[in-house]
């Protein structure tokens, strides 16, 4: 692993909470809902998936 991977994963980023921050930004445009939403990770992933057309549901 690199450098940089290793010092992001001991700083908590996870690919949950990369992909929630990415799925926020092009939504919102805005830092503070990107951090909010980066929080809970997965969980923002998981309903945007279930919530959007096209997503998980079909």
């Amino acid at each position: 692993m690199s450098n940089a991977a290793n010092n992001a994963a001991q700083a908590g980023i996870g690919l949950g909470s990369a992909i929630a921050v990415a799925i926020s930004w092009s939504l919102h445009k805005s830092i503070l809902w990107a951090a909010i939403q980066g929080f809970f990770g997965w969980f923002y992933v998981i309903y945007y998936a279930f919530t959007r057309p096209g997503g998980l549901s079909g």
